[in-house]
């Protein structure tokens, strides 16, 4: 999958344009990916996490993640595959591209803390631990800033999710934070 970066002079990407980009880049991608496609009118264009994101540049590719994301263990906002197994392979698509795409900005910081997202989110859902949602604010917001060291640490150890949500606040914000959990809870199954 080939996608832009959906950014214009380092404005936020137009949400059309985010999800316009990952969808094309599946369809290309492949035919399963394609067939898997809601009806245009069908999807659900809202960004979830990327809005938190502290440079445009990583919108998309967080936005593709998280669609990923969503295949393996929530409710997709673009996707509606036949059956698991497509769902299982279109996440793993999605989340290896929007990895390429984190990666095509030279942050390595920002691609490690999206692997340590995933990494710390797949524990926290096979452990039965809530705390995905704070993990992905939390990444967002400081993204390739580093400072998440301790927070992962409390959520991986002591199955404590406070210390991640308190950093998103501090810095995306009291109501961008409540909207992304609150549009992430009504995705999760």
């Amino acid at each position: 999958m080939t996608m832009s970066p959906g950014t214009r002079g380092g404005e936020a990407p137009a949400r059309e344009l985010v999800f316009h980009d990952i969808s094309a880049a599946a369809a290309a991608e492949s035919p399963l990916w394609a067939n898997a496609l809601r009806p245009e009118g069908a999807r659900e264009t809202v960004p979830v996490f990327s809005p938190l994101v502290p440079h445009a540049q990583f919108a998309v590719g967080l936005e593709t993640i998280y669609e990923g994301y969503l295949l393996h263990y929530g409710r997709s906002r673009l996707f509606d595959p036949p059956d698991e197994d497509v769902a299982l392979l279109l996440g793993d698509a999605l989340l290896a591209q929007g990895l390429v795409l984190v990666a095509a900005t030279g942050s390595v910081a920002a691609v490690t803390d999206l692997a340590e997202l995933l990494a710390l989110c797949t524990q926290a859902r096979a452990d039965g631990t809530d705390g995905d949602g704070p993990a992905w604010a939390a990444t967002a917001g400081l993204l390739g800033a580093g400072g998440l060291d301790e927070a992962r640490a409390e959520l991986r150890d002591a199955r404590d999710p406070a210390l991640l949500e308190r950093l998103a606040r501090a810095t995306a914000g009291d109501e961008r934070v409540d909207a992304a959990l609150a549009a992430h809870a009504s995705r999760l199954v």
